[in-house]
C-alpha cells in the first residue's frame, strides 16, 4: 500500500492506492502435483505472497487456478494453520501481507468456432468451491489450470459465475490463440446477450495491446481495462499492473473499482509497451519471421504463404472502429514499463543486487534515482534502465509466440546524465 504514486500524486481523503495484479498462476500445489503445465514448479502460494510483497511492491494478487481441487486443498490447510484468512470484505489475506483474490482461469469454445479464456472471481473459499463442484462436471481435470469447458459458451460461463455471486472478465483479449477477440468474434455483442455485457466491468489488455490499441474499438468505451502480468513464474509477477484506488484491499472493493463506483476506481495502468508481447505483429511459420509491413498484414508478402500467426496490431486493425484511439473520460493513463528481465545487461545477479538496494522492482523502474542505480550496478545499466523509464528505448516487436527485444538506449541518450 502506498498514499503517493509519482506518475498520479496522492490518493485522496480515506483512499490508498494499492498495486494490483489480477492474473498469476499457480505452478504446482504443495503437494507437488502440477497445476499450469508450463508454470514454474516454484510458483506456490508462499512463494507468490513472498515474491510480491519483497521483490514486486503488489499489494493484491489475483490467484487464477483457485478451482483446481489441489488448490483448493491448499488454501484449507493455510487457513486451518491460521497464515491465510477470509476477510469481512471477500478475498484472503496471506500472513497479514498481501491479499490474494480466488479466481478460475477456464477456456470455452462458440458455437460458430474459436475458443477463448476468461477469469471467474469469485469472493470467498465457499463460493470458489461451489464454482468448482459445478466445473467438475464438465472438465475433464479440472486440477489443471484454464481447462476446457464442455459444451459451455462464454454466455454459459457468465451465467455460471454470476449465479454463485462472482464475476467474469475475458483474459488477454485479443491474443490470436484462446481470446475473445483473437479468435472468436469481431464484437463483444456477438457473444454475451445483453444483461452479461452490462455486468461484465472489464477486459484485460494482455501484454500484446495497451490502452491506445484497445480504445480504437467502440464497444469498449464502458469497459475497464486491466494490465495484468499472467505470470507463469516468479519473475514474471508484476511485470504488468494497475494502481488501484480503495478503502482497503479487498474483493469487494476490487470489484467496486472495476465499476467506477463509490470513488473506486483504477488510477493508472502499468505495462509493457505492446512491441515487448509475443503476439505484437503477424509471424510467418515458413519465413520465421516478424512482420514489419503496415499492419494488417494476414498473407505474408515475402512467400505469399498463409501460414501466419495473427499479430494483435493486425487484428485490431482489421477490426478497428477508428483510426485513432478515443479515449473516454474514465480512461485512466497508460504507462510503459520494460521489466528489469528485458533491460540489456540485467541479468539474474544484476537484477538481485537491484532488488537488495532498493526494495522492489517497481522502485527501480519508476523511483530510484540514476545516480543511485550507477552506484549499485554501474553507469551503463543505469543508463539502459533510466532510457526504459522515459520511454527512449529501441525495441524490436515481438510476434508468434516470441516476446520482442530491448535492444538498447537510443543514440540520443547517450549524455553526461552521472557527470
Amino acid at each position: 500500500m502506498f498514499t503517493e504514486s509519482t506518475h498520479i500524486g496522492r490518493a485522496p481523503e480515506g483512499f490508498c492506492f494499492y498495486a494490483v495484479d489480477l492474473h498469476v498462476h499457480i505452478g504446482r500445489t504443495a503437494e507437488d502435483r502440477p497445476v499450469k503445465i508450463t508454470a514454474a514448479r516454484d510458483l506456490t502460494f508462499g512463494n507468490i505472497a513472498k515474491e510480491c510483497v519483497e521483490r514486486k511492491g503488489i499489494d493484491v494478487a489475483g490467484i487464477i487456478d483457485c478451482a483446481s481441487p489441489g488448490v483448493l486443498r491448499d488454501i484449507r490447510k493455510l487457513m486451518d494453520a491460521g497464515e491465510m484468512a477470509q476477510q469481512p470484505g471477500g478475498g484472503l489475506r496471506y500472513k497479514d501481507r498481501v491479499t490474494l483474490l480466488l479466481a478460475a482461469e477456464m477456456e470455452v469454445g462458440e458455437t460458430e468456432g474459436g475458443t477463448s479464456h476468461h477469469i471467474c472471481f469469485l469472493r470467498d473459499f465457499d463460493q470458489v468451491s461451489a464454482f468448482s463442484d459445478t466445473l467438475s462436471h464438465v472438465v475433464t481435470n479440472l486440477d489443471l489450470s484454464s481447462q476446457r469447458c464442455r459444451g459451455m459458451s462464454a454466455q454459459d460461463l457468465w451465467q455460471l459465475a454470476d449465479s454463485v455471486g462472482g464475476f467474469v472478465i475475458p483474459a488477454h483479449a485479443f491474443t490470436p490463440h484462446k481470446s475473445v477477440y483473437g479468435n472468436c468474434v469481431a464484437r463483444l455483442s456477438e457473444m454475451f446477450d445483453a444483461t452479461a455485457l452490462t455486468q461484465i466491468p472489464a477486459i484485460e489488455l494482455g501484454l500484446s495491446a495497451d490502452t491506445f490499441l484497445a480504445d480504437r474499438i467502440a464497444e469498449l468505451q464502458d469497459k475497464t481495462f486491466v494490465s495484468n502480468s499472467d505470470a507463469h513464474s516468479l519473475p514474471k509477477i508484476g511485470r504488468e499492473y494497475n494502481i488501484f484506488q480503495l478503502q482497503a484491499p479487498t474483493y469487494d472493493e476490487v470489484a467496486l473499482a472495476l465499476k467506477g463506483h463509490a470513488g473506486r476506481r483504477i488510477v493508472a495502468n502499468y505495462g509493457m509497451d505492446p512491441k515487448l508481447g509475443k503476439y505484437h505483429r503477424t509471424f510467418c511459420l515458413n519465413c520465421n519471421r516478424v512482420e514489419e509491413s503496415p499492419p494488417p498484414i494476414f498473407t505474408c508478402p515475402r512467400c505469399g504463404g498463409g501460414k501466419v500467426i495473427k499479430g494483435v496490431l493486425d487484428r485490431i486493425t482489421q477490426i478497428q472502429d477508428y483510426e485513432q484511439p478515443r479515449h473516454p473520460d474514465h480512461r485512466p493513463p497508460y504507462f510503459y514499463q520494460v521489466p528489469l528481465q528485458f533491460v540489456p545487461k540485467v541479468g539474474a545477479v544484476t537484477l538481485n543486487r537491484l532488488l537488495n538496494r532498493f526494495g522492489t522492482e517497481m522502485a527501480v523502474l519508476h523511483q530510484t534515482p540514476a545516480e543511485e542505480i550507477a552506484q549499485t550496478v554501474g553507469q551503463q545499466i543505469a543508463e539502459n534502465i533510466l532510457a526504459a523509464r522515459e520511454g527512449r528505448m529501441k525495441l524490436q516487436a515481438g510476434g508468434g509466440g516470441k516476446y520482442g527485444k530491448a535492444i538498447g538506449p537510443e543514440k540520443q541518450t547517450q549524455m553526461s546524465l552521472f557527470g
